[in-house]
């Protein structure tokens, strides 16, 4: 397993927002993760991304204890990730934006950095806006450079926190042709998304949250129809 959680709490005061989150996750397959506003979804991303720290658990990357380890510790050792509201620098090319991220990494030589960056760009479609500002970019575009630089770091687990936002159908599919096209490569990817459609052409199992709690797990389309799962994220009475 590339990322197991063994009862995995966090709590601010009264509100927990990780509940003794138990998770497996095999090397190359993909998760899905769906909950209402609040369910703890970003809070975990961030518990794996070393963000914030555990109050209690145990958190492994291929078997190695990562619990207490800092984000940039788990950055180095492959773990990656991109932010719902994109966060570039603005005054930095689209190019130079994948630069930084590579070289943060600490993963790569130098030598190779350029042309991983290369790889990148043209893997997330962004190879003709490689000179351009990263600030004057469209919705799409910025997003696909929130992605871009996740991969950059050459992960081997992806965490995408809702990266299909705002985008209309079309550019929804262009985004799921691209993630699939990231997993089919051997990245790992946990994908937080309200875009159930999306989720589901993509990811092997879908992870419920709700009040940092796991409700259910399991086929995705199976987890979906569960009256309890339908009662909780889209109100329909059980």
């Amino acid at each position: 397993m590339i990322l197991q959680l063994a009862s995995v709490s966090k709590e601010f005061g009264s509100v927990k927002v990780a509940d003794k989150i138990d998770l497996e996750l095999a090397q190359g397959t993909a998760l899905g993760i769906i909950g209402p506003n609040g369910a703890g979804k970003s809070s975990l991303f961030n518990l794996i991304a070393g963000s914030l720290k555990a109050d209690a658990g145990t958190i492994r990357l291929n078997g190695e204890d990562i619990t207490q380890a800092p984000a940039r510790t788990r950055a180095r050792a492959g773990i990656a990730r991109s932010h719902q509201i994109p966060q570039p620098f603005g005054s930095l090319t689209v190019f130079e934006n994948l630069l930084v991220a590579a070289t943060f990494c600490g993963r790569h030589q130098k030598p190779a950095i350029a042309s991983l960056c290369g790889q990148v760009l043209e893997q997330t479609r962004l190879l003709a806006l490689a000179n351009r500002r990263a600030g004057t970019l469209t919705l799409l575009e910025r997003k696909r450079l929130e992605l871009a630089r996740a991969l950059a770091t050459a992960p081997k687990l992806l965490l995408l926190d809702e990266i299909g936002g705002g985008l209309t159908e079309g550019e929804s599919q262009e985004l799921i042709s691209t993630i699939s096209a990231i997993k089919a490569s051997g990245v790992t990817i946990i994908w937080i998304e309200h875009i159930v459609h999306a989720l589901i052409a993509v990811v092997d199992r879908l992870l419920v949250l709700n009040f940092g709690r796991k409700i259910a797990e399991g086929e995705p389309r199976a987890v979906m129809a569960s009256s309890e799962v339908r009662q909780i994220y889209m109100g329909i009475a059980a």
